[in-house]
């Protein structure tokens, strides 16, 4: 499972991380953010969380009931090895004015995990994570886009949905049930 998210992301996984069950699949998270950032707020969410959070470093495996956030300053990858998936965590150009960037998670997803995936976008100004999400979303993944009304900036949800990446629109008190339901 897949979230991207920006303006606004940080106290919107406050609600729905806490609420995933410790049985969710395992989770990659593209927070924009600074770098010196993510590994205090990956350890304030883990305080939250019955889920284990942590900031992913190079290699990690994605395990169930762990999630992982891409450190500040470096692109994350989900790649496929044996029956598992690992992340790649690099140092690379910034993708749509981010580093990370929501559309590298989201389109190395589509590849390596297709119809096995769910991908959701949040809060956030621009348009991250739109395009990577529609691969997704043609590779098989359920997706799915936060509101409009629940949204600090509705930049990214409202690009994936004007090109048809979504399939379901999800107000922010409901998408951990979503996930639960289908990831």
């Amino acid at each position: 499972m897949a979230i991207g998210t920006s303006t606004g992301g940080t106290k919107a996984l406050e609600v729905v991380l806490p609420a995933l069950p410790r049985s969710v699949p395992g989770v990659v998270i593209v927070q924009h953010m600074p770098e010196r950032f993510t590994a205090a707020f990956a350890r304030r969410l883990d305080s939250m969380c019955r889920v284990h959070v942590r900031e992913a470093a190079d290699g990690d495996e994605v395990l169930s009931g762990t999630v992982l956030v891409a450190p500040g300053g470096r692109h994350m990858e989900l790649i496929k090895m044996g029956s598992g998936y690992r992340v790649r965590v690099f140092d690379a150009p910034p993708v749509n004015r981010h580093r990370p960037s929501v559309d590298v998670l989201f389109r190395s997803v589509a590849r390596a995990a297709g119809n096995a995936a769910l991908g959701v976008i949040m809060t956030g100004m621009g348009d991250d994570g739109a395009r990577g999400l529609l691969e997704m979303r043609q590779a098989g993944a359920f997706t799915v886009a936060q509101d409009e009304a629940t949204c600090v900036v509705h930049g990214m949800p409202h690009e994936a949905v004007t090109l048809g990446a979504v399939d379901r629109e999800a107000p922010l008190g409901s998408i951990a049930e979503v996930i639960h339901r289908y990831g």
